[in-house]
Formats: C-alpha cells, sequence, structure tokens
C-alpha cells in the first residue's frame, strides 16, 4: 500500500460510498446491505487501480485509460442489463434478465445457487455445476455472492468486477510494453487495450474473458520484467498469471507457455535456457493437459485413454459440429454448401468465421435498437483492428533489431494461428467466435500498436492500400445486403460478388507493386 497516500481516500472513499449507494438502489434486497456490499468492492477497487497505475509510471495519460477502461466496462455492463429486458428480444430468457450472453446467465444463476446453500464454495470443480467448464471463474462468482451479497441476487456486483478485471491488465501490459519498446508503443498499446469494443462488452458481462486477460497481463509483466533484470522473484506474476489461467480455462494457460517460450527461443543467447526454468514449464504444462482433459472429458464422452487424445477428440468433434451448425442456420450458406466440394466446406467456415461479426451484415440487417448499436460497435472495431493485424507481418519484417524482428514475427504467427483456428471452432457463429478470438487480445493489441507506431514513423503505404481493399469488401457485401433485405440495387450471385471483390483486390496489389518498383510512379498511393 505504499503508493497509496492518505489524501487519495478523500476521493476515493466518497466515490465509493457514492456510487453504492447507486448501485444498491437498482437491485433487489436491503438496500443498507447493498450499499456496503457494493461500496467495498468500489473501494478495493480503486484503491489498486490508484497503485497499480502509479507503480506502472504513466502519468495521466495511462491514468485516463485506466479511467475510461473501467467506466466504459461498467457502464456498459449496467446500460445492457437494464435496456435488453425493455428494448431487447423479450421472449429471450437471457436478455429478459438483462445478460448479453448465456453462459453468463447460467453461470450466475448457478453461482447464486451455490452461493445460498450450505455446500462449500469448492464444490464448483465438480461435475454438477456443468455451466462453467473449468470451475474457477463459477468458484470466484459464488464467494462473492456468499460474502459481499449473501441476502439478495445483485447481479450487478459480479459485472463490476469483470469490469475491474477488464481494466486492471491496462497498467501491467503498459509498464511491460515501455520496459521492452519504449513509451510510444506502451501509449498505443494501452488505448487499443483500453478501447476495444469486444473488449468493452465482455468486461461488461460475467465472462471469464476479462479475467484471462488480466491474468495473460500479469504474466507478460513478470516475464518481461524478468526478461531485463534476471531476478528469480519478478516470476513471481508470471507464476500469478498462470495459476489464475489455470483455474478459469487451462488451454489459455498452455498457449500462454507456448507463446513465451517460443520468446524465449528467438531472442535469447544459447544456453539462456535454464534446467529449473524448462522443468517447470513442462510441469505447469502437463498439469495444464491433465486439467484441460479432465474438464473436457467430464462434460461428454471423449474419453480416448490420455490427456491429448481426449483434447483431439474435443477439438474433431467441435469443427464438425460448427460446420453443421452454420450450414443449418443460413440458406444461402446450405446452397453454397451443396454448389461446392466437400473439401471446400471447412476452408469456408474458417473464412466467413474469420469476418464475423460481419460489418456489412450489422449495417443492414434488421434488429432491435440495443442489439444494432453493440453489433455496429463490435464489428467496426475488428475491422478496424484488421488492418493492422494484416500488416503485423509487414511491419515485423522492418522492424530494427534481429531478435525483435523475429520475436515479432513469431507473435504474429501465433497471433494468426489462434485467430483461424478460433474461426474454425466458432464456425459462423458472431458470438463464440469473437469471444475466443479475444482471449489473445493482449498480444493483438501488442502487434496492432507496433504497427500504428510503425506506420507513424515511416508512412508506408501498404497500410492505405488494405484500408482501400477492406473497404472494397465493405462496399461489394453492403450492397449485396441491401440488395437482399431491401431489394436495392442488382443483387449479384454470391459467388460472382467474391470473384469480384477479388478482382479489385487482385488490381490494387498488382498496381501497388508497379506502382513501388516505378521510381517515377510518384508519391500517391
Amino acid at each position: 500500500m505504499k503508493n497509496l497516500h492518505q489524501y487519495d481516500f478523500l476521493w476515493i472513499l466518497p466515490v465509493s460510498l457514492g456510487l453504492g449507494a447507486i448501485l444498491a438502489s437498482l437491485q433487489p434486497g436491503s438496500w443498507f446491505a447493498g450499499w456496503v456490499g457494493f461500496s467495498l468492492l468500489f473501494l478495493l477497487s480503486l484503491s489498486i487501480f490508484v497503485i497499480s497505475t502509479r507503480w506502472a509510471g504513466g502519468g495521466k495519460t495511462l491514468a485516463w485509460m485506466v479511467t475510461l477502461a473501467f467506466a466504459l466496462r461498467f457502464a456498459g455492463g449496467i446500460a445492457t442489463y437494464v435496456a435488453l429486458p425493455i428494448y431487447g428480444y423479450v421472449d429471450d430468457e437471457d436478455q429478459s434478465a438483462g445478460f448479453v450472453y448465456t453462459d453468463a446467465h447460467r453461470r450466475d444463476d448457478q453461482a447464486w445457487d451455490l452461493a445460498v446453500s450450505e455446500t462449500p464454495v469448492l464444490t464448483a470443480f465438480q461435475k454438477k455445476y456443468a455451466y462453467d467448464q473449468y470451475g474457477g471463474l463459477l468458484a470466484f462468482s459464488a464467494f462473492i455472492y456468499r460474502y459481499f451479497s449473501p441476502d439478495a441476487h445483485r447481479v450487478l456486483m459480479l459485472v463490476l468486477l469483470s469490469a475491474f478485471m477488464g481494466a486492471l491488465g491496462v497498467p501491467f501490459l503498459w509498464k511491460s510494453v515501455n520496459l521492452l519498446w519504449g513509451e510510444k508503443i506502451a501509449v498505443a498499446c494501452g488505448w487499443i487495450f483500453a478501447l476495444y469494443p469486444e473488449s468493452i462488452l465482455l468486461g461488461g458481462s460475467a465472462m471469464r474473458e476479462p479475467y484471462l486477460l488480466a491474468f495473460s497481463a500479469f504474466a507478460f509483466w513478470g516475464f518481461a520484467n524478468w526478461l531485463a533484470n534476471q531476478n528469480k522473484r519478478d516470476l513471481l506474476w508470471l507464476a500469478i498469471g498462470i495459476v489464475g489461467m489455470l483455474l478459469v480455462s487451462p488451454s489459455i494457460a498452455l498457449v500462454t507457455l507456448v507463446i513465451l517460450g517460443g520468446w524465449m527461443y528467438f531472442t535469447s543467447e544459447r544456453g539462456r535456457f535454464s534446467w529449473w526454468m524448462i522443468a517447470i514449464a513442462i510441469l505447469v504444462f502437463v498439469a495444464g493437459l491433465f486439467i484441460l482433459s479432465f474438464a473436457l472429458n467430464r462434460h461428454g464422452n471423449l474419453d480416448a485413454g490420455t490427456p491429448v487424445g481426449v483434447i483431439n477428440n474435443f477439438v474433431r468433434e467441435a469443427l464438425k459440429w460448427n460446420v453443421f451448425k452454420i450450414e443449418e442456420g443460413s440458406g444461402w450458406v446450405q446452397k453454397l454448401f451443396d454448389e461446392m466440394p466437400e473439401a471446400l466446406h471447412l476452408p469456408f467456415v474458417m473464412i466467413y468465421g474469420f469476418l464475423q461479426p460481419v460489418l456489412p451484415a450489422i449495417l443492414i440487417a434488421p434488429t432491435t435498437i440495443v442489439w444494432k448499436a453493440i453489433g455496429i460497435l463490435r464489428a467496426a472495431g475488428w475491422y478496424a483492428l484488421l488492418p493492422a493485424l494484416i500488416l503485423s507481418f509487414v511491419a515485423s519484417a522492418g522492424t530494427g533489431g534481429e531478435k525483435k524482428r523475429k520475436l515479432f514475427l513469431w507473435l504474429s504467427l501465433v497471433v494468426w494461428g489462434w485467430i483461424l483456428f478460433t474461426a474454425l471452432r466458432g464456425g459462423g457463429d458472431q458470438w463464440d467466435n469473437p469471444r475466443y478470438r479475444l482471449i489473445l487480445f493482449l498480444w493483438q493489441a501488442i502487434l496492432a500498436g507496433n504497427v500504428w507506431v510503425w506506420w507513424r514513423e515511416t508512412r508506408n503505404a501498404w497500410f492505405i492500400r488494405v484500408l482501400l481493399m477492406e473497404l472494397v469488401f465493405v462496399a461489394f457485401f453492403g450492397q449485396w445486403y441491401a440488395s437482399r433485405y431491401f431489394h436495392v440495387g442488382l443483387q449479384l450471385p454470391f459467388v460472382s460478388m467474391v470473384l469480384g471483390i477479388f478482382g479489385i483486390w487482385t488490381l490494387i496489389f498488382l498496381m501497388s507493386l508497379w506502382h513501388d518498383r516505378n521510381p517515377r510512379a510518384g508519391h500517391g498511393v
């Protein structure tokens, strides 16, 4: 608490009490009990924000990042909780209860049932609680209800903590990136991490993604600080992050170990790996495999004799199921599947999933005002981030220093591998797919921040060219959806539209190559 001064409580305490009073009035049960519970959570959250922001050393810029990150997530969570029962699809059980995500609603109900029972919180890890695959988030949610809201089911308590975790990763990311690559990239990464719409939406819901992003930031800071100082005590934060991931989603702990292992390989001198690091990494990796396989197997008949076999069976069956669901849920996709060879079905699902949430679709397709606003923000955020991720390989190749260049190429490869895998895993689902993709958003934000600084310094023409290609895609698909829903203009056959897009993309690409190789072409795009 050495970074928390006495005068800080002159604003933290009244703000906590005031916000606690407002939230207590929006929730059931005793107002006084709700006020005490919310105020304590706000007091703890704001104090940690002050300590972590000062510790990170980002000054007013970082303070604004953390403030906006928390405020947008929590305000968004309250807004959806209040608006969905009125302006959403009121026949939907989840929306009528104020939940954006079915998983959050079901886990919340089970957390409350567990909290008011006489059963120990740790029974959340048992099989009967099916709506939390791994049990960690359910146990934490039940703990909060049991000890901060024992008299009534106050859903916004978990929304508050989700928003807190979604914002807590910002100072850790800032400090790590600033230590490794300087303030310019830290500023860019921090703003992207704080303001990305999909992250804001999930940060305002009682979902696992905000926790995973915070744990990823903890692990990243521990690893980055250890790289800089070679002090084993710095690895405590890495351990905290990995343990947190194991409790919430073991697969992400394994992916994080792969990312950091590749980082070490591409940036270390020969002999840098010590035996104890290798032993610990292997131990955590094996433990994660067993935890993951146990969690997957207890919810389905996936027994294959070994943890790797269980995971392999789960992935295979999930891919088959997603191909089936996307075909079943869309008439035009069904028609396309009938017209194309079966070998192309999986690649089509991957591309379709990669484009979700489809910006032209949400701009045109009719829906309620709440879902229209949410959909446009989510899709616009992804389509704004996408050009930076596409250019991550180009920016990485142009990054100074061999080690840094190899590292960013490695991160680009992992991020894109994850994006394509989640596109297959989530299929054409416009909710699960982006949610899975967001789990590695910390690394996406690092790449995007690096691309932004690279472009500001080099003014490389390919940045504008990629944006132009994306604009062509949005325009073509927008007209196709408009003709489909509102009969505006000529409705091209789907294949003809795709060929048209690829034709213009090829023309832009070839003209760009000619322009770069022709010194007399000038300085245009």
